[in-house]
């Protein structure tokens, strides 16, 4: 799907296609991030605020909060032309699956990598399902997060 032009023409269901991906700009994230998180969310794990704790854990250092990760990436995918053109049509959140499979450290540079996998017609003529794989990556090229995001799309044709 082409996204460029200076106009954000609203995206439906209909033009999107399976293997459909792009891409996020980069964030990095920050002891403040976290400190603030940790407020916010009133989640003081060790792990997260403690760096004499964290320094004798697996990882060595402190970590970000899984929760934090997935806000700086619902963040970054606002930031994304795809969300611009799509925002119009977008009806609802219907489903979150997502894993972590490594850490995210203070000062890890994030993007995140966005790709239509499946998509199905609902019962409902004006609308369908989308379902997009979201990995966030960090600057090593490791997979932190990654999930399946299903969303409901409106449809062109009603």
């Amino acid at each position: 799907m082409n996204l460029s032009g200076l106009r954000a023409e609203p995206c439906f269901f209909e033009d999107l296609a399976i293997g459909d991906s792009f891409d996020s700009p980069r964030r990095t994230v920050t002891e403040a991030d976290v400190v603030n998180f940790a407020c916010l969310s009133a989640d003081f794990n060790r792990l997260h605020v403690d760096a004499e704790f964290a320094a004798g854990s697996p990882y060595g250092q402190r970590i970000a909060h899984g929760l934090l990760v997935l806000s700086v990436m619902s963040g970054l995918v606002t930031r994304m032309q795809l969300n611009l053109h799509l925002e119009p049509s977008l009806m609802g959140l219907l489903d979150i699956q997502c894993r972590f499979p490594k850490p995210t450290f203070i000062g890890d540079t994030l993007r995140v990598r966005v790709e239509v996998a499946e998509k199905r017609e609902t019962s409902r003529p004006d609308r369908g399902v989308v379902a997009f794989r979201r990995q966030v990556i960090n600057q090593r090229g490791e997979v932190v997060v990654e999930g399946v995001w299903k969303l409901l799309v409106r449809r062109r044709i009603a």
